[in-house]
């Protein structure tokens, strides 16, 4: 039967944080160790997010939003902003820093912000490898229409498509809008595979599945996907991780003496810094 994992909830100046993973049920999902649903949420005008620069060990993040805009600034010398259907894929590897904030001008503004956050675990020959940032438009991602159902391939492959996004092993990130109506079959071509839904009404195999909740499918099931109302889901997964990862605040490692050196590391100011940026968050207790 499906796992179903109910996220923990955090709210952040009414700003809503929805996180699946890590949970007691799952640790991960193929190589996914961090699931982040953020928002919807309406800033005023003068409002916004402001992330300030952190570091990550043994990760990559990937930030990809429905709404609103993120400027991401690293301690390589990006600068970035995101936009709805873009992704920036950030391989943290030995080490890396950056910062997340509302572009001025939507900050000015107002805006909605909505999308997801999620960190892929590297494999072990990888974690240490040298940080790189890499942003790819929403124009650049393979998209797959049938039947009511649209699919974009954020991350991977699925659905006989595959993402320019580099990614290091088998990896499934598929946003799917399905139209009032619409039915979709889940391929069984990665061993772990979970749907998020996002938005509208969906069943699994004729049962409600629940909304804003990490479900888990079985190995090797093929179920079918069917849209009551209009309907935005996420699929993710792929190949498990070659390990078990220990998560603690932003890094991850298969290494628990990593972390510590980690630690060390950013209490005595030995990470590279963000280029313009001065303010940080300290290491945490």
């Amino acid at each position: 039967m499906p796992v179903i994992i109910r996220p923990r909830t955090h709210d952040i100046g009414g700003l809503v944080v929805r996180r699946a993973l890590p949970a007691m049920q799952r640790r991960s999902v193929g190589p996914f160790v961090f699931f982040d649903h953020i928002g919807p949420h309406v800033f005023g005008p003068g409002e916004g997010i402001d992330v300030r620069p952190h570091p990550h060990i043994g990760l990559a993040t990937v930030t990809f939003l429905w709404d609103g805009a993120l400027m991401h600034r690293d301690s390589l010398g990006c600068v970035q902003e995101i936009a709805p259907g873009d992704v920036n894929w950030m391989t943290a590897g030995r080490g890396i820093v950056h910062s997340e904030r509302t572009p001025d001008r939507q900050r000015a503004e107002g805006h909605r912000i909505h999308g997801l956050q999620t960190w892929v675990g590297l494999p072990q020959a990888h974690e240490d490898d040298a940080p790189a940032f890499h942003h790819h438009g929403a124009a650049t991602l393979p998209r797959i229409e049938r039947d009511g159902a649209r699919m974009t391939v954020v991350a991977g492959h699925g659905f006989g498509e595959r993402s320019p996004v580099r990614v290091y092993g088998g990896t499934l990130y598929v946003a799917i809008d399905l139209d009032a109506g619409a039915a979709l079959t889940i391929p069984a071509e990665h061993a772990e595979r979970a749907l998020y839904p996002v938005e509208g009404e969906l069943e699994l195999d004729g049962f409600p599945l629940p909304d804003t909740c990490l479900t888990v499918l079985d190995e090797g099931s093929e179920p079918t996907l069917r849209a009551r109302t209009p309907s935005r889901v996420m699929l993710c997964g792929g190949e498990p991780l070659d390990g078990p990862r220990f998560v603690w605040w932003n890094f991850v490692s298969s290494s628990r003496e990593r972390i510590e050196r980690a630690k060390a590391d950013w209490r005595e100011g030995r990470f590279d810094r963000v280029p313009g940026e001065t303010e940080f968050i300290p290491l945490p207790g």
